[in-house]
């Protein structure tokens, strides 16, 4: 992705950033996307409402995840902002008290943008490879889509995509029935 000739993005980069943009380091490159539209946050927040009681509180499922919106991973020299990630209590059993996390995830959620879902898709998607991300979810808010990756050797295998308002039950969440209509509700 980054040119070797040119400077490799920093940590202070990101500080230099306006508080109105979403800054990462993916592959040494300083990306910047504006902050997410209304219809991205609701499906994000749609998302985390629906899987925060059986899997974060354990009520109605078996509990055992941390899942946060938005958390700054910093995965070696790559600092990346997935809209949600969860890790399993076993792997994480406090919440550090940082502004960063470098134990990368056992499940990645994105939802994918116009101005992101490039990004999302490729470099991100071997970034979260490389740190052996067992699960990467992509929700496109946009076509009412969910597509679910599962790590398979050195990549990634789409085992299951649903659109519309199905009801379905995706790994690692599908203790549960979810109910996608409910992502894209306005």
């Amino acid at each position: 992705m980054a040119d070797p000739a040119l400077r490799r993005a920093t940590y202070e980069d990101l500080f230099a950033l306006p508080a109105h943009v979403v800054g990462e380091i993916l592959d040494g490159e300083l990306v910047v996307s504006p902050r997410p539209g209304l219809a991205h946050g609701a499906a994000a927040s749609a998302l985390g409402e629906e899987l925060g009681p059986p899997f974060k509180r354990g009520r109605g499922g078996p509990g055992g995840w941390v899942i946060l919106d938005e958390p700054e991973l910093h995965l070696r020299d790559d600092v990346v902002v997935p809209d949600l990630a969860g890790w399993r209590r076993e792997r994480m059993p406090e919440i550090p008290e940082t502004a960063a996390c470098s134990l990368a995830p056992d499940w990645v959620a994105e939802v994918a943008s116009p101005k992101t879902a490039a990004i999302d898709r490729t470099v991100k998607l071997d970034i979260y490879a490389r740190e052996q991300v067992s699960h990467v979810w992509i929700v496109d808010a946009g076509a009412k889509l969910l597509e679910v990756f599962v790590l398979d050797g050195p990549g990634y295998r789409r085992v299951a995509a649903w659109a519309g308002d199905a009801k379905v039950r995706a790994v690692p969440f599908d203790a549960i029935e979810l109910d996608l209509a409910l992502l894209w509700s306005r």
